[in-house]
């Protein structure tokens, strides 16, 4: 009975549900249109197919107008995303993204808000040699976009290192499990041959089926008590109940996520709901279970309502918890207490687990890079090349040099010196605690800047956080060119959504440990109005806080805006 009242929306498929149907399994005409040298860009149905491959075809904004004027077709390049669950790399394994950004790349290194590496600017005849470079170093880009699963979150907490060990195991478990199954990423960038096969032998996606989810979806695991992964803003969140320290479950929450529309109210953030306790033995049936209630039930026809958010909100939460223990087989049991004080990174040196150190390095807006100042990308290709332990990659964009033996914590001390690498304690804890998307030039969704304004936004804010008396209060502080999220924006104490060049959407009231979003507070405001607006709100906070309240928190209690936990409310 209860599959019968269950349905998708009506309505036709959306465009891309057809690039999927003819694609043969995301193979489309891939081959043949990187292959093909008159242009340096790819038919927009190849484009969408990309998207499953890791990649996207951008053009650099910057110099489109100026080519347009020359008759030329637009700067084509591809960005190229990495799958790496929990954001864990190897020494070798960075010397490999190091080079490849350098002579494939822009030079740079972008660390992204979901733990990864991504590389813009690759020219279309470099994309197949990068890819298998990559695949030899032991990483691949498979699922890092499209509809499908995307890289797994996993707290890195290097201050609980052993349970830290043993979750990330589950996040690794989890991407690997949630693969598409099709060989068409294997053909079209490492040469293996198609097999033909007789009809019995036809290729299947057992989980996704021939046109996988009706969009994206996102899985992080948290930790307690940090929430750095920002576990609710998840489409499936996963949250590490320790007892006695052992691990004996996780509690499972739905229906994530941070993506919006400006000016459609059908649109929305939206917070993750728990809705009972697994085992660890059962995380994987749970996920799997999860994705195919969204493909089954998903917007197949709207795309801005496809994520698996909006199919919890439509067929109800109790309803699709009932439908995930019936195709379960068994019932969730109840969900454990937990807590959650904080969702950033601590910096600096960390003591972990047998004799192990960490050493949580600030990187601003996620770029690796050598500025003129600040040999940020020398620095950490000459530690890789000593470092015997990993690369953790943050949820906030930033760096962990873990598991440093106690033997080679000097030599990497002095190389961090040398370079000048910091753990931005000279900076203020609310630059410390910004987020900023990629937005223009690459981002072809980008209304307005983010990653290459925020810092000088920051450094006028700054002026004001130190006339309060503030440089040490952490503030959370995101920004994003678009709608989308990609900083997760809607999760920001203070946080700001481009609308046009110089123009943004500011929110306020999130709460600092992830569990509430902000509120509209201005829209369509530029610097003056943005500096106006934080030099009366940080007095206020700096003259009427209470002992250990967060700005966010000071901003619901004070009628700053009304606190809202429902993502459906998030504009009024």
């Amino acid at each position: 009975m209860l599959h019968q009242i269950l349905k998708a929306p009506e309505g036709p498929p959306s465009d891309v549900e057809r690039i999927k149907e003819k694609s043969d399994y995301l193979r489309g005409t891939l081959r043949e249109s990187m292959q093909d040298r008159l242009s340096a860009g790819i038919p927009d149905d190849d484009n969408r197919l990309m998207k499953f491959h890791g990649s996207y075809l951008q053009d650099d904004r910057d110099l489109r107008n100026e080519r347009q004027k020359q008759k030329l077709e637009p700067a084509y390049q591809f960005m190229l995303r990495v799958r790496l669950p929990g954001g864990v790399a190897t020494p070798a394994q960075w010397l490999v993204m190091d080079e490849l950004a350098q002579k494939n790349a822009n030079g740079t290194l972008k660390l992204t808000t979901r733990m990864t590496f991504q590389m813009h600017g690759i020219l279309k005849w470099n994309m197949k040699k990068t890819i298998q470079e990559i695949h030899a170093s032991l990483l691949d880009t498979i699922a890092a976009c499209g509809d499908v699963n995307r890289n797994v979150m996993c707290n890195p907490n290097p201050f609980q290192s052993e349970i830290h060990s043993e979750v990330y195991e589950w996040s690794k478990r989890l991407s690997d499990y949630l693969l598409p199954r099709t060989k068409a990423y294997h053909e079209i960038w490492l040469d293996e041959e198609k097999v033909a096969g007789t009809p019995e032998m036809e290729e299947v996606e057992p989980m996704y089926g021939p046109l996988y989810l009706p969009r994206k979806f996102k899985i992080g695991i948290a930790v307690p008590p940090s929430n750095d992964i920002d576990v609710f803003s998840q489409d499936l969140g996963f949250i590490a109940i320790v007892e006695d320290g052992k691990l004996v479950g996780f509690n499972v929450a739905i229906g994530g996520g941070m993506g919006m529309t400006h000016g459609d109210k059908t649109t929305y953030p939206q917070l993750a709901k728990v809705i009972g306790f697994c085992t660890p033995g059962q995380i994987l049936e749970v996920a799997e279970k999860v994705i195919t209630i969204q493909r089954d039930y998903g917007n197949r026809s709207e795309r801005k309502n496809a994520r698996f958010k909006y199919t919890v909100d439509r067929l109800g939460l109790e309803t699709v918890k009932d439908e995930l223990e019936n195709r379960l087989g068994w019932r969730l049991v109840e969900a454990k207490p937990f807590h959650f004080d904080h969702n950033g990174d601590r910096y600096g040196w960390v003591e972990g687990v047998q004799g192990k150190w960490h050493f949580t390095l600030f990187v601003q807006g996620g770029r690796i890079a050598d500025f003129d100042d600040y040999k940020l990308k020398t620095g950490l290709r000459e530690i890789a090349k000593i470092h015997t332990g990993d690369f953790r990659l943050t949820a906030n964009q930033n760096l962990i040099i873990a598991n440093v033996s106690s033997q080679n914590k000097e030599k990497i001390s002095e190389l961090i010196e040398q370079y000048g690498l910091t753990d931005g304690k000279h900076y203020t804890a609310l630059r410390r605690s910004s987020l900023a998307c990629v937005a223009l030039p690459t981002c072809g969704l980008a209304m307005a800047e983010a990653e290459r304004y925020l810092p000088v936004l920051l450094d006028k804010i700054d002026a004001i956080i130190d006339e309060n008396g503030l440089r040490d209060k952490e503030i959370t502080i995101r920004m994003t060119g678009c709608p989308n999220g990609c900083a997760r924006h809607a999760l920001g104490e203070i946080g700001f959504i481009g609308k046009a060049p110089g123009k943004y959407n500011m929110y306020l009231g999130a709460a600092f440990d992830g569990s509430r979003l902000s509120k509209m507070y201005r829209e369509n405001i530029g610097e003056e109005e943005i500096l106006s607006e934080l030099r009366v709100l940080l007095s206020r906070y700096a003259k009427e806080r209470q002992e250990g309240e967060h700005f966010g928190d000071f901003v619901i209690r004070a009628g700053i805006v009304k606190a809202t936990t429902d993502g459906t409310n998030f504009h009024d």
